[in-house]
């Protein structure tokens, strides 16, 4: 038989113990739906950005992270990939990558969203990416690098890697590197954006509108500076 005083502490410490899980279901609930919250809005802004297309020519496919989007400002339609001279069409989703976990909002890894994105019959695919893969494995990287050019196979493809962004710029130099050499080995062309000292917003990461037609400019111009191979639709 248990004594008052022993009663008291055992009620106590069940009435703690309730109340401690109840707080951290809550928790783990209201984590669980500020992600689906900003997956969600993930989506819907990549929807947006999809149904604009800028400039006229032969039809380009950009498939991207939250810099092609255009997270962050006002008018997504001025994201960097408005640069690029033809009709640009925007396959892009804030916090995905080469590598299938940089994303938590499921499949949305670069290779995972190629194929569909390749309806808009593309004369070139400029793929951009790699700061949201700066924590990912090197295996996890090439992994996702060896599928996406599987499913791009027949077509011209450029890959651009990742500005230093100040917020991951001591982490940019390996995934730089890495892209730099799996682009080599698949025989596709690799420009470097590492050395662009760009505009940013507060959070250190994304560009600001002036940033945007910086980082832009500066791709199409290397991409119009590759070897004589290269495709004319990036030819001003």
């Amino acid at each position: 038989m248990l004594h008052r005083g022993n009663l008291r502490r055992v009620v106590g410490a069940s009435a703690i113990a309730v109340l401690l899980a109840a707080l951290m279901a809550f928790y783990v609930a209201d984590r669980a739906g500020a992600g689906m919250g900003r997956c969600q809005q993930h989506r819907a802004d990549a929807r947006e950005r999809a149904a604009i297309v800028t400039g006229d020519g032969e039809p380009v496919l950009v498939i991207g992270d939250s810099w092609s989007v255009g997270l962050g400002q006002d008018d997504p339609a001025r994201s960097w990939a408005a640069e690029l001279p033809g009709e640009v069409h925007v396959a892009g989703f804030s916090g995905s990558g080469f590598s299938a976990g940089a994303s938590g909002c499921g499949r949305v890894s670069f290779a995972d969203r190629a194929s569909a994105a390749l309806d808009t019959r593309p004369q070139l695919v400029v793929v951009e990416g790699g700061l949201n893969d700066v924590d990912q494995p090197a295996a996890a990287i090439e992994r996702g690098f060896r599928h996406l050019m599987a499913d791009l196979a027949g077509h011209p493809v450029v890959v651009v890697g990742p500005a230093a962004a100040p917020s991951r710029a001591a982490m940019v130099p390996r995934v730089d590197e890495l892209l730099a050499d799996l682009s080599e080995a698949f025989g596709v062309p690799y420009v470097v954006t590492s050395d662009l000292e760009l505009d940013y917003l507060a959070d250190r990461l994304h560009l600001t509108e002036d940033g945007h037609e910086e980082f832009g400019t500066a791709v199409a111009e290397r991409i119009a500076d590759l070897d004589p191979t290269r495709p004319e639709v990036l030819r001003n």
